[in-house]
């Protein structure tokens, strides 16, 4: 068949044993058609094509096949062969067969510090604020008393949102935490996170639970959006209670069980969601973890635009994008490059050093393992000394990996006038304010945030924000900013705050009140199981990482001026 008779007629094929589910196209309209609706999601493409037609099908059909298992049989489409799937399908997917537990909230615990639904990777638990008078409304129209207690009892009456804003004069709002049972994946970061208020605990699983959670989650989703007046959007902890403009990553994807890169992405989208319509959003994503559990096809858990490039050369595809975007006139577009140590600190670095000296207004996340997750834990130049890591195996002739660590962050900002920050999701409003810097600073920025990989690192599902943390206060991964608007001088652009004892060597335990080192990190991660002998004392080359830990720190205190 010729491309006139393709684009002349729509084809039809039916989906065997599936009678009632046909698939129609082509969907591509002839050139100088007008998109409307899902156009600003597919701006990176060349081609026009009737997308709410599109995406309605897709929805109905392929995600329909594929939740049946019969995804094998669906013919191909003109979506599939360019490499497009719509926004947002992640929310069909359904996890609730994988975690063998799930949190349960305790209203009466619970302070409404929103830590709980910062820090899931999944957007499986969800915060929102209620009027009383919508609260009763809904439980009224409840038709069973158990499930109109049920629903009672997730809502709760606190000093931030009831309390402080009656004192102000207005109506107070009950606040209630939700979970979804078919994206939690059962990693109880959520329950570590909430900490001492207890407001969560992990109960063990079953079908009559998942029921229950199913249905309250429904109720709570039908409630209005957290009313406006409600959000202090200076506060970076109450972001995600802004559902329309931050929760731009919207679960479903196949991450592990408490992975800090999700967590790291979706913070990253929260932040800059608040400050642009998701329509002005763009991702160029290197090859890694962040494409896999990204594209797991038909599954997109992202709500903005978003290209997957080969893992050395995402920054230059980022470049071609924000040319051809700036020649359109959408300069007011922002576009991140998401990246791990591949794509950044090895066989990328050379793209991305030259964005960098471009002066294009891109922003990168680089989503730091400290090990090429993606390909089964491979060591690369962002491992620390002494970690094990294939390809630097632990054994008689070399006992884990004896490199020095690259130190991207250093070397970035070196490049001319680059927004350079180190960051880790642990630190929220270091997290985000870092974010909001770097989205409005004109000109390329940097942002490497700790990334806790709990396979590679040998730490549990929950561990990836108090890992995320223990890095920070053990000089592992020091937090800083660097912003060449500050001044001409480094010490005047170079920003240590936000680091614990940030004038000394080492930050004190809080516990013991003893220098909390880069061993006592190690201590932690079973990547370093191996340095330590049977009493416990690190090995030579773990000192040896120590001091090259203290060695960068020192020289980081150097360079903003803090030398004693």
């Amino acid at each position: 068949m010729s491309k006139k008779d393709r684009d002349d007629s729509a084809v039809t094929e039916e989906i065997p044993d599936r009678p009632a589910t046909r698939i129609e196209w082509p969907l591509v309209k002839e050139p100088g058609a007008a998109l409307e609706s899902h156009a600003a999601h597919f701006s990176f493409l060349d081609f026009e094509i009737d997308l709410d037609r599109y995406v309605g099908e897709f929805n109905e059909q392929v995600i329909g096949a594929y939740g049946q298992g019969e995804g094998a049989v669906l013919p191909a489409d003109t979506g599939i062969a360019r490499s497009l799937v719509p926004p947002g399908t992640g929310v069909f997917r359904d996890f609730s067969h994988v975690a063998p537990a799930l949190p349960k909230f305790i209203a009466e615990n619970c302070v409404a510090c929103m830590e709980c639904v910062t820090v899931c990777p999944d957007t499986a638990i969800l915060g929102r604020i209620a009027e009383p008078e919508v609260l009763a409304s809904a439980s009224e129209a409840i038709v069973t008393d158990a499930e109109r207690e049920d629903f009672d009892a997730q809502w709760v009456r606190t000093t931030k949102f009831y309390d402080v804003v009656e004192k102000k004069g207005g109506q107070g709002g009950m606040f209630g935490i939700h979970v979804d049972p078919t994206k939690c994946k059962g990693c109880g970061e959520c329950v570590v996170a909430c900490g001492s208020h207890e407001a969560l605990e992990m109960i063990d699983k079953t079908d009559a639970l998942v029921e229950n959670f199913r249905n309250r989650h429904r109720l709570i989703q039908d409630l209005p959006a957290t009313p406006e007046r409600f959000l202090a959007r200076k506060l970076p902890v109450d972001l995600m209670l802004q559902e329309e403009r931050s929760l731009l990553y919207v679960g479903g994807a196949g991450s592990c069980a408490g992975c800090g890169e999700a967590t790291a992405i979706r913070m990253m989208l929260a932040a800059t969601g608040d400050m642009y319509k998701r329509e002005e959003i763009g991702i160029i994503a290197a090859t890694g973890c962040n494409t896999v559990y990204g594209a797991t096809y038909p599954y997109n858990p992202y709500l903005v635009t978003w290209s997957n490039s080969l893992f050395e050369n995402a920054p230059a595809v980022a470049m071609g994008v924000r040319v051809r975007w700036d020649q359109q006139g959408w300069q007011g577009k922002r576009l991140w490059v998401l990246g791990g140590d591949g794509a950044m600190y090895d066989i990328g670095f050379q793209s991305l050093s030259r964005m960098l000296c471009s002066g294009m207004d891109i922003k990168v996340l680089v989503l730091d393992t400290q090990v090429y997750s993606n390909t089964g834990g491979q060591a690369s130049t962002a491992s620390y000394t002494s970690q094990e890591a294939k390809m630097s195996p632990y054994g008689r002739v070399q006992p884990g990996k004896v490199e020095q660590r690259k130190e991207l962050s250093n070397i970035a900002f070196m490049h001319p006038d680059v927004y350079v920050a180190q960051t880790s999701t642990a630190y929220v409003n270091h997290f985000q304010g870092v974010i909001r810097d770097a989205n409005e600073f004109p000109g390329p920025a940097l942002v490497n945030v700790f990334t806790t990989c709990q396979p590679e690192h040998g730490v549990g599902d929950d561990m990836a924000i108090v890992q995320s943390r223990r890095a920070v206060q053990s000089r592992a991964f020091p937090l800083f900013i660097h912003d060449p608007r500050k001044g001409e001088r480094m010490r005047e652009r170079l920003s240590l705050r936000g680091n614990p004892s940030v004038s000394e060597d080492w930050a004190k335990d809080g516990k013991t009140g003893e220098p909390y080192t880069f061993i006592d990190f190690a201590r932690t991660e079973g990547r370093f199981r191996r340095q330590f002998n049977a009493d416990g004392e690190p090995s030579e080359l773990l000192l040896t990482a120590q001091q090259q830990r203290l060695r960068n720190w020192r020289l980081l205190q150097e360079l903003a001026g803090l030398q004693k």
